[in-house]
């Protein structure tokens, strides 16, 4: 089977139901999407770059190949932050390829392959600074953790026509984990899930079943008392239950997810049902009671963590960047499974909102944590305060940068002898021998045009995402009208023997629309939230009249939503903003925040006109106050 070039490639024996497409086939030229793989390239990737010299990560290595002297700096997982800028760079080399990204991933390998114990082994942290307790303290190591990033950065290379030096570092590392953890006989499993997924990739690149056995051996693994407790608790690295019988996601909320996407690998290329079918309980079960509005996963800044059900505080909330990224590789291997519209819903929320507000305007500052409010005496370590260049723990910059780079392999898929189109930019998809230009102004506008540029002879299905917020679809074939309603799995799917130059319109309902919170959900009771099309609105200081606090503001459940259309908003770009009539509500201050009266009999309110901004676009202007969830009047 010729390999596509892509994040996750499921074998042709595999039990996907839907196939991946090429990065390169699907190329993105506009839209939300196209501006921010523009600027990805431009800024954020040669930050990135940058930032392997600067923060240590490169120097670390030349410590542990004998070619520099110095000290170890950064994290123990300090190795993986150049792993994930090596994808990146893999991926945007596979999309528009550059003399200095072939340059970088070279140069890089032969410091790896420098670095690398005659074993295979390879971690510089622990080849500098405790090479006596090597596989020693996995728990909170991190070997493996940073062995399955590597793994990924040189499945994404050798995809990408980057070469196969980082490949041959990767595979001698990959067959001394074999040695040791699959025939050796070792019993530890690293703390931090990741390496499963990456190694079933590896598998899937070079045919080498040992790589499979060992992801599967370490997924069954899990919950076994086989990772020691770091101080944090059993919980907190998913080794409580097995991965069976565990029915919620738990614990570290990155380290839960990149399990969850090691699991449905590994059922789509064994075939064992129970794997995927435990992934979507625990799946079912996060979406219904442990997402935010945003998609952002994770509630707790303890242990970064899982929350209880409904435990969705806005202010609190961690959401941290690299969960967002670890939901969408996981909704992404369901979507492979399964072909359910729903993982690709999440998909498209979390895309737009939690993922998307991870990063700065200008590409050069990003968000570690995306809560859903910040007030204006905001208080709070580095990592939660306002975007920043770069982090002592930087895991989540390169992360944004692959994903950012690999988009167009998210967006649609061959499925069932035709194309299905999951996610909405401008562009062109092509598969085999269909080529789509697709023409759109979304999310700003529900307008997407399909125009057919190739076709085969002979009947085939076009499958057409309708999002579950859509409350009213069109869809025109050829000028005429056509079924809009979903199938089973939230798709239009329309068959017939296309022709090049057919054309089909699908037109999404992007009317504003309050939305309110599960009434256990403590933290957002007697509060609503603006969304329009796939995105989440916030209300940001700056847009609001002099003298009227976000933190007083407060909704009429009954009020219209109207719809700004700004080309072009100073410190933002384009967007479209979301005006309503509001209530401005002050309470008497002084003494304790709690009355014997109800706090309307009180309060003093006036009406205003309040203003809400995409929440991906705020902290683009000032730090001042946010908040998503406002208290209805």
């Amino acid at each position: 089977m010729e390999q596509v070039c892509g994040p996750a490639v499921p074998t042709a024996e595999s039990r996907a139901v839907q196939r991946p497409l090429a990065i390169h086939d699907v190329e993105i030229t506009g839209g939300p999407f196209g501006l921010r793989q523009r600027v990805n390239r431009e800024a954020s990737i040669p930050l990135g770059l940058e930032q392997m010299e600067r923060a240590g990560s490169l120097p670390n290595l030349r410590l542990a190949a004998g070619e520099a002297d110095g000290t170890f700096r950064g994290y123990r997982f300090q190795d993986s932050d150049l792993y994930k800028q090596l994808e990146a760079v893999a991926w945007e080399h596979a999309r528009r390829p550059a003399p200095g990204y072939r340059e970088f991933i070279d140069r890089a390998a032969g410091v790896l392959a420098r670095a690398q114990r005659p074993d295979g082994y390879l971690n510089s942290h622990y080849q500098v600074v405790k090479p006596d307790r090597i596989f020693a303290e996995l728990e909170y190591s991190h070997e493996m953790y940073c062995a399955g990033h590597l793994f990924q950065a040189a499945v994404a290379a050798a995809r990408a026509g980057a070469g196969t030096d980082l490949l041959a570092v990767a595979r001698r590392f990959a067959d001394h984990l074999v040695a040791v953890f699959l025939h050796g006989g070792h019993p530890g499993i690293d703390g931090h899930a990741e390496v499963e997924t990456a190694l079933v990739e590896l598998y899937r690149l070079t045919g080498e079943r040992s790589y499979l056995e060992l992801a599967t051996a370490l997924v069954e693994g899990r919950g076994r008392g086989r990772v020691r407790d770091s101080g944090l608790g059993v919980v907190y690295s998913q080794d409580h239950l097995p991965v069976r019988e565990a029915t919620t996601a738990a614990g570290h909320a990155v380290r839960q997810l990149y399990l969850e996407s090691g699991i449905v690998d590994a059922y789509l290329e064994t075939g064992d049902a129970s794997l995927l079918e435990c992934s979507v309980r625990r799946w079912e079960d996060l979406a219904a009671t442990k997402t935010h509005l945003t998609g952002g996963m994770g509630s707790r800044h303890s242990g970064e963590a899982f929350g209880d059900r409904y435990e969705l505080p806005p202010d609190r909330a961690y959401n941290e960047s690299c969960a967002a990224i670890a939901s969408v590789h996981w909704n992404w291997r369901l979507l492979l499974a399964t072909g359910h519209g729903r993982y690709a819903d999440l998909i498209e929320r979390t895309l737009h909102n939690a993922f998307a507000a991870a990063t700065s305007a200008d590409g050069v500052r990003f968000f570690y944590v995306n809560p859903l409010q910040r007030r204006d005496d905001h208080v709070e370590g580095a990592y939660a305060g306002r975007r920043r260049e770069w982090f002592a723990c930087a895991c989540c910059p390169p992360n944004i940068m692959r994903l950012v780079s690999s988009l167009g392999g998210y967006l649609a898929t061959e499925a069932g002898g035709g194309l299905a189109v999951h996610q909405y930019a401008p562009g062109t998809i092509t598969s085999g021998p269909v080529t789509l230009e697709v023409e759109t102004g979304y999310p700003w506008d529900g307008r997407v045009a399909f125009t057919v540029r190739r076709a085969p002879g002979g009947r085939w299905p076009l499958a057409l995402r309708v999002p579950a917020w859509s409350a009213a679809t069109t869809i025109t074939v050829a000028g005429e009208s056509a079924a809009a309603e979903p199938d089973e799995r939230g798709y239009a799917v329309l068959e017939r023997a296309w022709r090049p130059g057919d054309t089909v319109e699908l037109e999404l309902d992007l009317t504003p629309r309050l939305v309110h919170p599960h009434r256990r959900a403590d933290a957002l009771r007697g509060c609503a939230a603006i969304e329009r099309g796939p995105l989440v609105y916030c209300f940001e200081q700056a847009d609001q009249p002099a003298g009227v606090d976000v933190a007083d503001l407060a909704l009429s459940p009954g009020a219209e939503l109207r719809v700004l259309d700004k080309d072009d908003l100073d410190g933002v770009g384009r967007t479209v903003l979301v005006e309503t009539t509001a209530y401005a509500v002050r309470q008497p201050a002084g003494g304790l925040p709690y009355t014997v009266e109800p706090p309307e009999a009180l309060a003093t309110s006036a009406r205003v006109t309040a203003t809400a901004i995409p929440y991906h676009q705020w902290d683009n202007r000032d730090g001042r106050a946010m908040r998503v969830w406002i208290p209805l009047a």
